[in-house]
């Protein structure tokens, strides 16, 4: 399947699911859309969206869901990035690709509690429009920017399982570049986010909403040239879309089904390499699993809902829309787990720094562990110099 035509698989995929959304609702009202009031600057919304924007599904629901994203995400992440700094001594291409998957989701973990407080206020939004630009920057900039990690993550692995041989020849440098090129696209391509406005004023629910409701003035409603007042965020999110998640999404995708290909095909030469086989297998269907559920729902959701503004039509997924956005977050604590903490050596530097062992201390500690012997008869450890009492565990 080329990009092309998953692309237009998504936006197919999506109809379909708004179709539904909408036939249950029964409604054909401007969802998603506020109508600019020409005598002031406050929005008239639907009933449908202000019903949802009064619902106990963005009021309560979604932040419980944020304040896991941010008590498990913040501590997961910064000890990942401590240890990759700090205690990891072979650095390798995919530990690079790695701890800047970590800072990315770190970025976006510690914004949180704006967005926390925002859904527990009612979706009233007191920070004004500056915060909200940057919110909504980091929300959308980490979630591009996990998935290109990601997908030089899924190509480093492959070609580690593909040619094993060629394992120890690391290109650092590479890993670097490519990182801050990723690093560079991001923020210009979040740009766009800042030059139109995120937050509008409702007049009828007395809240102001932060990325929430598209404005649209009178004259282009009445006139059928909606468009005009959407096409920013519209030419934002396609072209991202494109290149952000279908292009990575493919390469993704390809990568660990020829990972599961080679491990399939190898031969097994013993018990212990049939069980890390299988452990291998097991991690990549995981990895998979983790991605279509966290990415692919949102930004099927996210391309949809554009292309219906962008065409003039209703959008009455409101619900569901802000769902899989909500879903996309799970990724910033689920990637530590994932990624970083199947590792023994991974835990091992983790349980360390937990104990306040110092990088000298742990190596003294492994060369005297490793010159000891122990006895199954007395249960003690004995070293050239005699027995000793203790031993570590």
């Amino acid at each position: 399947m080329t990009g092309a035509e998953f692309a237009r698989f998504i936006v197919l995929f999506g109809y379909i699911m708004i179709a539904g959304v909408q036939t249950a609702s029964g409604g054909q009202s401007r969802g998603f859309i506020g109508l600019q009031n020409p005598d002031s600057d406050s929005v008239e919304v639907d009933e449908v969206t202000a019903n949802t924007l009064k619902s106990g599904l963005t009021t309560v629901f979604l932040p419980l869901v944020y304040i896991f994203v941010f008590a498990v995400g913040l501590p997961s992440n910064a000890m990942a990035i401590w240890v990759f700094i700090f205690r990891s001594k072979k650095i390798h291409p995919a530990s690079i690709y790695m701890s800047n998957l970590a800072l990315a989701d770190l970025l976006f973990v510690i914004w949180l509690p704006l967005k926390i407080n925002y859904h527990f206020n009612g979706n009233n939004w007191t920070f004004g429009e500056g915060m909200c630009k940057v919110l909504v920057g980091f929300f959308y900039g980490n979630m591009y920017c996990s998935i290109l990690f990601i997908m030089c993550l899924s190509m480093q692995r492959y070609w580690v399982v593909a040619h094993p041989l060629t394992q120890h020849r690391r290109d650092n440098r590479l890993a670097i570049v490519v990182s801050l090129v990723i690093w560079g696209f991001i923020w210009v391509s979040s740009t766009p986010l800042f030059l139109y406005q995120q937050t509008a004023k409702l007049s009828d629910l007395n809240i102001t909403t932060c990325h929430d409701v598209n404005v649209i003035s009178q004259d282009n409603f009445q006139t059928q040239n909606a468009f005009l007042d959407v096409q920013k965020p519209y030419y934002y999110f396609m072209v991202m879309a494109g290149m952000a998640f279908a292009a990575p999404c493919v390469v993704i995708l390809t990568a660990y089904v020829l990972m599961l290909q080679q491990l399939g095909e190898s031969t097994v030469g013993g018990s212990s390499q049939g069980k890390s086989r299988r452990r291998a297998m097991a991690l990549i269907l995981t990895v998979l699993f983790t991605f279509l559920l966290c990415f692919v729902p949102s930004n099927v959701m996210l391309v949809v809902h554009y292309a219906l503004l962008g065409q003039g039509l209703a959008n009455n997924g409101y619900g569901f829309y802000v769902a899989t956005l909500c879903l996309a977050s799970l990724n910033s604590c689920l990637d530590p787990f994932v990624y970083y903490y199947v590792s023994e050596e991974f835990r091992e530097h983790v349980k360390n720094t937990l104990l306040c062992r110092s990088s000298r201390t742990v190596e003294r500690m492994r060369v005297s562990f490793s010159s000891m012997k122990y006895s199954q008869k007395s249960k003690t450890y004995t070293s050239s110099s005699g027995p000793t009492d203790s031993s570590m565990c």
